[in-house]
């Protein structure tokens, strides 16, 4: 029998068929202006639900999943490095797809396309604008409309993040293992002419969020938590890229999915038992260090078009007040040009 389920290692969800996401805290953008990538700044913690099954809402414990800690206003982007294997991953923001901005379906969809392509898209910073660009997925409450959800379905329901993959079908999995094979015996061979052995680069690995070892939170009782969901912030430069398969080479059901609560961090310290990330970064700060920011550009993918329900969402700034941290552009210099065992399974639920 196939495993659906998804599983936690670290703070990375493993989900059936290989697809690897994780959740990397960042620096938030202007919210005018199109930007480079923002620089990770360590991983949000990731914790079951169902761990903590005596303090969390009584909705929560319903649709299963798991949780994070995010403050308000704060930004994310979902890392997919580690992914083995091709998958097709749907990602939703309030049940609404971050990619074509449709709501939420169980099936792929190619006009307009509601996912990405694993591993080709190496990450993914927010809503698809088009025109090589993304904006900022960025924290808020629900209740004010200034979430995606609220904005493109005008109510704010589920919150949270949504995922679910599904791999290459029995077919195209085995041609691409063959293929996959072919290339690591070839690479082998070189190696041996070459004389020598030498291995790839390790890929930076974002530190882990701070805080405290996981604590049990029992002995509080489970009350509703103020809900959080994602909006969005400034632009940057990042593609969605087009899916160069067939949808037929895809399976035809979905291997695994999971629902992301995101919770405030005084919530996170009530249910878990947890001390909650610090604050997030000053931008201009990092900036006037000389850190680095990104560029990201792959000469063989193309650029998904921007989808008519996503044009019109507006930035958090116009719902919750003008951003007055201080922004200092990066140098030239600074931007830095990219590329060319789990634990217990996580409990699904109905969502």
């Amino acid at each position: 029998m196939t495993d659906t389920s998804v599983r936690i290692d670290g703070n990375r969800l493993l989900l059936p068929g290989g697809a690897a996401v994780r959740f990397i805290r960042t620096l938030r953008l202007p919210e005018t202006g199109t930007h480079p990538l923002p620089p990770g700044l360590g991983e949000f913690p990731v914790r079951r639900v169902s761990d903590y099954a005596d303090t969390v809402p009584e909705a929560w414990r319903a649709r299963g999943g798991v949780m994070l800690p995010v403050y308000l206003r704060e930004a994310m982007w979902l890392s997919f490095a580690g992914t083995r294997e091709p998958a097709a991953l749907q990602v939703g923001v309030g049940k609404v797809c971050a990619v074509s901005g449709r709501p939420w379906s169980d099936r792929l969809s190619r006009d307009p396309q509601n996912y990405v392509v694993l591993p080709r898209q190496p990450w993914l910073d927010g809503i698809n604008s088009g025109t090589g660009t993304v904006r900022q997925f960025v924290a808020v409450p629900l209740g004010m409309g200034a979430t995606v959800e609220g904005q493109v379905t005008g109510e704010e329901v589920w919150g949270g993040v949504q995922l679910q993959a599904r791999p290459l079908n029995d077919a195209e999995l085995a041609r691409w293992r063959e293929e996959a094979e072919r290339r690591r015996a070839e690479a082998t061979r070189r190696r041996a002419r070459s004389g020598g052995a030498f291995g790839a680069p390790m890929a930076a690995s974002a530190p882990a969020a701070p805080g405290a070892a996981p604590a049990y939170g029992g002995a509080a009782r489970p009350r509703s938590a103020p809900a959080m969901g994602l909006g969005v912030g400034g632009s940057m430069r990042q593609e969605v890229y087009r899916d160069q398969r067939p949808l037929t080479d895809w399976a035809e059901a979905p291997t695994g999915r999971v629902f992301v609560h995101l919770v405030t961090p005084p919530e996170w310290q009530r249910i878990t038992g947890e001390a909650p990330p610090p604050s997030p970064v000053d931008r201009a700060a990092y900036t006037r260090a000389g850190l680095p920011w990104y560029d990201y550009y792959d000469q063989d993918a193309h650029d998904l078009a921007p989808t008519e329900p996503l044009q019109d969402v507006k930035p958090v700034g116009d719902w919750i007040g003008d951003d007055h941290e201080p922004w200092q552009a990066p140098t030239p210099p600074q931007v830095k040009p990219l590329k060319d065992a789990p634990g217990e399974p996580v409990q699904d639920g109905d969502w």
